[in-house]
């Protein structure tokens, strides 16, 4: 198990899911954690006193509208308050509902508006919050940042133009990142995972199709889970991948080969 006693994460959208796994994976490695949430003042801090009290180490929650992403700069002012040091930030949160429309659907049906804000919530988002961070893990001689991605820009996913499309560009944002940032020690990767069984998925209107399909393309035989992308993101910010930077990291139960 990976041991990050004396590190810090910040994480971004860590009250459900992908994101919420992550935070306790961390946390459960020894790891300060810190995290942002759009709407729930009162989840995040239910998330800020269970993980404190099971595991011993300090978190705290700040509110971001991934929307706009300048915003980020305010936030991590808000952090410098609470920590002294970052060694690792993961770009995670996304954007669902009334956001999404135009951008989600038959590639007939997408719209200009909708897959702005996707690539708002997806590529601007990831590079203002990776800048800010990338500032702060530099003063503590390297660390890692990850975005998380998905399999939508490999496989064909009904409804996932949009989606996938800037996935795809994330992809290559990280790769830039990482030729440019190497040289403060840190490291830039994604890990990009198959369609996994939480809220946003089951907010598709056709989620038992894609489950079904899953399932069936998967030579393991079930959905992924949340907890199956945090073992990915703990390697990429682990001693274990020192030399592994520019990378996409694909998790998805082998259903791209299928």
């Amino acid at each position: 198990m990976a041991d990050f006693k004396g590190k810090t994460l910040f994480i971004s959208g860590g009250t459900r899911g992908i994101g919420k796994a992550i935070v306790y994976a961390f946390a459960a490695s020894g790891a300060d954690v810190a995290f942002t949430y759009a709407s729930s003042a009162d989840t995040a801090n239910e998330i800020i006193a269970d993980v404190e009290s099971k595991f011993g180490v300090k978190s705290r929650a700040y509110k971001l509208n991934i929307l706009e992403p300048n915003t980020y700069k305010d936030v991590f002012k808000e952090f410098d308050t609470d920590f002294d040091r970052l060694d690792f930030f993961i770009s995670n949160a996304i954007i669902s509902g009334r956001a999404v429309v135009g951008g989600f659907g038959p590639f007939m049906r997408l719209k200009p508006r909708g897959l702005d804000n996707i690539w708002t919530a997806t590529v601007d988002a990831f590079v203002v919050g990776a800048q800010e961070a990338a500032k702060r893990i530099e003063k503590v001689g390297g660390g890692s940042i990850i975005s998380m991605s998905s399999t939508g820009n490999l496989v064909y996913t009904p409804n996932y133009a949009g989606h996938g499309a800037n996935k795809a560009a994330v992809e290559t944002m990280v790769r830039y990142a990482a030729a440019e940032l190497g040289d403060k020690g840190i490291r830039v990767n994604a890990v990009s995972g198959g369609p996994i069984d939480t809220d946003a998925l089951k907010a598709f209107p056709n989620y038992e199709e894609v489950k079904a399909e899953v399932v069936a393309r998967s030579p393991l035989s079930r959905m992924g889970e949340a907890k199956d992308l945090t073992g990915a993101c703990k390697f990429l910010c682990s001693n274990d991948s020192s030399w592994l930077t520019g990378q996409t990291i694909v998790v998805d139960g082998g259903t791209t080969f299928q």
